[in-house]
């Protein structure tokens, strides 16, 4: 199966036109067994899992992906335990070799690189946050932030300096001289995530980062992401097999099953229109009315539609629209850029709230 890559026309954050993708993979593969290599373009990598592993011993753990990750864009893959998820996330940096494929990470090619290159690529360019923390239990918080730093060169005075910072981004600065059996695990958490933001990197890797905390605590690291996401535009790809989690986070959402991307879109599009039966199962439960915007449900303005009625940004998400739609005897104006791009009226509004119950 061959998975097209969805390149936008724009940044995907909507913040301007998109530059180069940070994160290009073409036809990348990953298969584990005896003569992995001969599978790819063989009548057996049509195969379905089980059938290729009953014929050749092989498994298809990553199938023919190719995906484009951009500047600023929070990416997430999700999936099933099973679904190679977190195996395609490790071949980016070839934590775990690729069968097949060509890999860039900002401009540089991955395939070709040597150890020595990809040292300095997971050192400096790409960070990654792991489910389990990895602190050292010797070492303060500051020092454990700071590892990284140490481990690039830094001197002492530069790299605590720099993990003060960090510390402060992500409200820990008054925990700095504790040691982490001296923090709860969401502020374990916390310092894992200062660690990797300490390096500066050009992407950050999330694998299941949360799946192991309460779920408040899980929320309250959602939110983190997404704000230390804001403050400083740093390119993410998010791995989980939550797709509240994926839908709260993700600007564009990758569903993996049986090692191949089955649905590549915005949450909008995942929820309002699945690709299949098992991206439909995956959203059946999700509230329609809570993921779909203005801009999906919207029509085209007409010469009779009054455009005195109240006006909402075409991102505004059809639940926050009801009350605003109630009050008012005129439909309401989707606006973008100061125009007006779509009419919404309560017809549309009922719609898709129907559908929600239909599910």
């Amino acid at each position: 199966m061959t998975t097209e890559t969805v390149a936008p026309p724009s940044n995907p954050r909507g913040d301007g036109p998109a530059a180069a993708p940070v994160i290009r993979a073409r036809g990348v593969w990953k298969i584990f067994g005896p003569h992995a290599d001969r599978i790819i373009g063989s009548p057996e990598a049509e195969l379905s899992r089980r059938e290729l592993l009953e014929k050749t011993g092989c498994v298809a753990a990553v199938r023919d992906v190719s995906i484009e990750v951009w500047p600023g864009e929070v990416f997430v893959v999700m999936g099933l335990s099973g679904s190679g998820k977190s195996t395609l996330v490790r071949t980016l940096i070839r934590l775990i070799e690729p069968t097949a494929g060509e890999i860039e990470i900002a401009g540089r090619d991955v395939m070709k690189a040597s150890r020595s290159e990809l040292r300095a690529l997971r050192r400096h360019s790409v960070s990654m946050i792991f489910q389990h923390f990895g602190l050292l239990a010797h070492r303060r918080v500051i020092d454990n932030v700071a590892f990284g730093l140490e481990v690039q060169g830094v001197g002492k005075a530069d790299r605590q300096a720099r993990a003060r910072d960090v510390l402060k981004l992500v409200g820990l600065e008054e925990v700095a001289d504790r040691f982490p059996d001296q923090l709860s695990g969401g502020m374990q958490q916390r310092v894992g995530v200062a660690r990797a933001f300490a390096a500066n990197p050009v992407v950050m890797l999330y694998d299941e980062p949360f799946s192991a905390l309460d779920p408040l605590i899980r929320r309250d690291m959602q939110d983190e992401v997404k704000r230390l996401q804001q403050e400083t535009g740093k390119t993410t790809v998010f791995i989980t097999h939550d797709l509240p989690e994926a839908l709260r986070l993700g600007d564009r959402i990758a569903i993996m099953r049986d090692g191949a991307i089955v649905q590549l879109g915005t949450p909008e599009e995942l929820v309002g229109s699945p690709a299949d039966e098992y991206v439909e199962n995956f959203t059946r439960d999700i509230p329609r009315s809570h993921v779909l915007t203005l801009r999906w449900i919207m029509r085209e303005p007409t010469p009779e539609d009054p455009l005195d009625g109240p006006k909402l940004d075409v991102t505004t998400t059809v639940r926050r629209a009801v009350p605003v739609l109630a009050a008012s005897e005129k439909p309401v104006c989707a606006m973008e850029n100061g125009s007006v791009v779509g009419i919404v009226d309560r017809e549309a509004v009922l719609l898709s709230i129907a559908g929600e119950r239909d599910d």
